[in-house]
């Protein structure tokens, strides 16, 4: 085995190894971390259709981030609305489409601040927005999905249309463009309530193909390993003169003698001979 001793194999060994590391430990294990977090989304998904609304209070603590585990749940929010701190959400795509959500504050009667997400709207032709009603007046009681945030975007927030607007459904970049503190996640209003403009729909449940991914990441790792003892057991048999090397196979097209068929005559050679080079 000391053909493995050679440069050729060991960069070969060390980009096998290499690349089974990776499928075994670093991809494998991404698809199915992927995988569980997707299952999680459609599960909670399901929940929020099948479960009855619960006032907000008693699935999330007075300024509290909700946490995972009630993502999705129809929840129930009584206040009055502050139009003050809007805020629009932009570059969204809802149903393939572009708009853009309208986040507006709601001063519940325990005096939690509560992110509202009102809904859509789409731009026209032109790029322009649409003139935004403005939300109820006085004390109104709304049911929603329990959002949470999606994290703090890299791109500031800006003012078009007249409308303060930022890149990202997150209730503190929300709040410091709007100028209203607000506790953290939001509530996506359903259909009929309040204030509600075109509400924004649940998104279809993931097909999950991670799993799939996963299993492939770790059949072309075996794969790989699989081929390196196959071009390693072919070079073993060629270096002990079990295998006979390409340059010694005989071609089907040769002579019984064993001359090569591109050494053999050929009847038109010979021709030409006695024409010309047997004078």
């Amino acid at each position: 085995m000391r053909f493995l001793l050679r440069p050729g194999w060991i960069a070969l060994t060390l980009a096998v190894a290499a690349f089974a590391f990776a499928c075994y430990y670093l991809l494998a294990p991404w698809q199915f971390h992927r995988g569980d977090e997707r299952s999680g989304d459609n599960a909670a998904l399901t929940r929020a259709v099948a479960t009855a609304p619960v006032p907000r209070t008693e699935l999330v603590a007075p300024g509290e981030a909700p946490g995972a585990d009630v993502a999705w749940r129809q929840v129930v929010v009584t206040g009055t609305y502050r139009p003050e701190g809007q805020v629009l959400v932009r570059l969204r795509s809802i149903e393939g489409h572009p708009a853009s959500e309208v986040m507006t504050p709601l001063v519940t009667t325990t005096g939690e601040t509560v992110l509202v997400d009102r809904g859509y709207v789409r731009t026209d032709g032109q790029g322009t927005l649409p003139p935004i009603p403005a939300p109820p007046g006085g004390t109104v009681t709304v049911t929603g999905y329990q959002r949470l945030d999606e994290g703090a975007p890299t791109r500031p927030a800006v003012v078009a249309d007249g409308q303060r607007q930022v890149y990202s459904a997150d209730a503190a970049t929300v709040a410091a463009a709007g100028g209203v503190p607000t506790s953290p996640g939001y509530v996506q209003v359903l259909p009929g309530q309040p204030g509600v403009l075109t509400s924004v729909p649940l998104p279809p449940p993931d097909p999950n193909p991670s799993y799939s991914y996963a299993w492939q990441w770790l059949i072309f790792g075996l794969m790989a390993i699989g081929a390196w003892i196959y071009f390693a057991r072919l070079e073993y048999r060629r270096e002990h003169g079990l295998e006979p090397r390409p340059r010694d196979r005989q071609d089907p097209r040769d002579a019984a003698d064993g001359t090569p068929w591109d050494a053999q005559p050929h009847p038109a050679d010979e021709k030409l001979a006695d024409r010309y080079g047997r004078r």
